[in-house]
């Protein structure tokens, strides 16, 4: 028979390494809301197995430029599956964000251009 794997909490610095995030990082999520940790005798952080996946997943959304208050907004589904895809709820924020970020890269684009312009030509264009 087989016996049921009990995984035991990880301290800070355990779920660091197997996430790669920083111990301070981690105690600003945790702070956030966006992760659960228990205190043991010693008053130090213990978090659940869980906690890896949760982390990786506010990895990946803070890389798509999600701040934490919006990850925070976000219903669970996003934060307790790994590599989670867009949960139905999300969609149109994603949307949302992908649209400002394509704003922002149009106004870099313009930009560049004028200072490309300016450089070839020795005067600053006038504003279009």
């Amino acid at each position: 028979m087989n016996k049921a794997t009990i995984q035991q909490p990880l301290t800070i610095g355990q779920l660091a390494s197997a996430t790669g995030a920083s111990v301070r990082s981690i105690r600003h999520y945790d702070a956030q809301g966006l992760l659960t940790s228990i205190r043991t005798c010693n008053d130090y952080r213990s978090f659940p197995p869980a906690a890896v996946a949760q982390v990786r997943q506010i990895q990946r959304m803070i890389a798509t430029g999600f701040s934490l208050a919006e990850i925070r907004a976000f219903p669970d589904c996003m934060l307790m599956i790994e590599g989670a895809g867009a949960c139905p709820e999300t969609t149109a924020v994603q949307r949302k964000r992908l649209e400002s970020i394509e704003r922002q890269i149009a106004d870099l684009e313009r930009r560049r251009a004028r200072l490309l312009k300016t450089l070839a030509e020795g005067v600053i264009p006038p504003l279009d």
